[in-house]
């Protein structure tokens, strides 16, 4: 398949920077907005955490069901969501973080149904533009060019709030009109981010069923054992990474009593997303994705370990610790999404259907049921510790936010590797994978070719999968009744 070109990369990446807007501001900034603006107790932020990005984890599955059904001859299966989707969802961001004093449980209810709202409004945007990457390119080394411009887009992001926004966040401030000019300003920008999106980032890979049934949705899901164990991998480690995100504004801030090190550390961030970026696509062809992931994972162990062990008096060293733990959260999120992709094509090889929307929202729903379990131990550890808002925290409020910066992520990365060390699709696996399923297509061709009244558009009329025509070829080699000359392909290392 020939190599993506440049402004292809860069609109895919810018996808994920307009994604971040709203994304990455609520995990950065919510619990904080809750806690010291909206005037939320910490235990009833965590519970609404908890509550909303589980609804949001269900959000993805609907989402993933609507991508696979809708399929449009001009824009594909991935862009009209894209399109239309994110003025709305920018807009509940504006939303969400404008909550009105409304009484005790007047302002807890507009909270949960506007954060409710953007979360599944960035699930008919995030599945698409996720599902999108898969269809793109089926080449590793081009997918873990995605994978480095979908970080780079959210980093860039990510270290701007860091940079501009986290020192604005300090007692006293109007962080209410703080927070609703950001917002506002981001409804523009994300804008322009989105369509540029749209307009470069096309899909490549041919589609022999064009609009998936939920049988065979669910026919493609049953079975795929490395989507599940990735699915389990992810969602431990995201439940660290967002306990992590959640309080590392209070870690510096309460902690080391050097807020004004989050630009510092946003920087940091910054320059280790370019070079990881940089390097990504050649570490991966040398040790593999799974290699990657592991070795990543467990550099955000040592870094909570330190997060969790330093006294607060020893600042250089907490802050190393935390250094440490987000450049192996940055290389993860950069080979976890090709990962994703790979598993797409696994369940492909099993059915010959081709279902990106219904994999990535399995997967999705996975990570945002991890994020609402990070997120609301990261309260609960806050509730726990005694945290007051606008105070000076007493040693055990100090404990709270170590445990929910460091001891809680340390914890769950370690589960994460232990569940990603059984994972079998390796990249000679998914090679053999990708020439088994290309083989296929040109027998499927011909077949169709030399068939009288045949649908050049390659789908039979009722819009199930033609390969399911010939029993040998809807039952793929590697299903489980393998045949035996398939069994050495599931048994290949990395």
């Amino acid at each position: 398949m020939k190599k993506l070109s440049k402004l292809s990369i860069v609109g895919y990446g810018a996808g994920d920077a307009a994604n971040n807007l709203a994304f990455t501001t609520a995990t950065m900034f919510l619990l904080v907005y809750y806690t010291d603006v909206a005037g939320i107790s910490a235990a009833a932020a965590g519970t609404l955490l908890l509550v909303v990005r589980i609804f949001d984890a269900f959000a993805d599955v609907f989402a993933g069901r609507m991508v696979d059904r809708t399929f449009s001859k001009r824009f594909g299966k991935f862009r009209p969501f894209i399109m239309f989707g994110s003025i709305p969802l920018l807009l509940l961001s504006v939303a969400t973080f404008s909550v009105p004093q409304l009484g005790e449980s007047g302002t807890l209810l507009y909270a949960y149904v506007t954060y409710a709202a953007l979360g599944l409004a960035y699930s008919l945007v995030n599945i698409p533009y996720g599902s999108l990457a898969g269809a793109m390119t089926q080449e590793p080394g081009e997918r873990a060019k995605l994978g480095s411009a979908r970080m780079v887009g959210g980093l860039l992001v990510g270290s701007a709030l860091g940079i501009f926004v986290a020192p604005l966040i300090k007692p006293g401030a109007d962080l209410q009109g703080t927070f609703t000019t950001i917002t506002l300003v981001f409804v523009a920008i994300g804008a322009a981010l989105y369509f540029f999106t749209v307009l470069t980032a096309k899909e490549r890979v041919h589609r022999a069923v064009p609009n998936v049934s939920v049988k065979q949705s669910m026919e493609t899901l049953k079975g795929n054992k490395p989507l599940l164990m990735l699915c389990i991998s992810s969602f431990f480690f995201l439940s660290g990474y967002l306990a992590l995100t959640s309080v590392q504004l209070y870690y510096l801030r309460d902690v080391l009593g050097r807020l004004d090190l989050y630009p510092v550390l946003s920087i940091i961030q910054l320059v280790f997303t370019f070079v990881l970026a940089a390097f990504m696509p050649r570490l991966v062809r040398a040790i593999g994705k799974k290699r990657v992931y592991i070795y990543s994972s467990l550099l955000t162990v040592i870094g909570g370990a330190i997060i969790f062990l330093t006294p607060a008096s020893q600042v250089w060293i907490g802050f190393s610790g935390l250094v440490i733990s987000l450049v192996g959260v940055l290389a993860v999120n950069i080979v976890v999404w090709a990962l994703e992709a790979d598993t797409v094509e696994y369940g492909e090889w099993r059915t010959g259907v081709r279902t990106e929307g219904i994999t990535y929202a399995l997967f999705s729903f996975t990570r945002k049921t991890g994020q609402a379990v990070g997120g609301a131990l990261a309260a609960y550890a806050l509730a726990l510790g005694g945290y007051k808002s606008g105070a000076v925290q007493t040693a055990d409020a100090v404990f709270g936010i170590q445990l929910a910066a460091g001891a809680i992520p340390a914890v769950l990365t370690i589960l994460a590797v232990l569940v990603m060390s059984k994972y079998k699709l390796t990249d000679a696996m998914h090679a053999e994978i990708l020439a088994e399923i290309r083989a296929r297509r040109v027998d499927g061709e011909k077949t169709q070719d030399g068939a009288s009244g045949s649908d050049p558009s390659g789908a039979s009329p009722s819009g199930a999968d033609p390969l399911a025509a010939d029993p040998s070829a809807a039952k793929p080699s590697g299903a489980a009744e393998a045949t035996p000359a398939a069994k050495p392909l599931a048994a290949t290392s990395n």
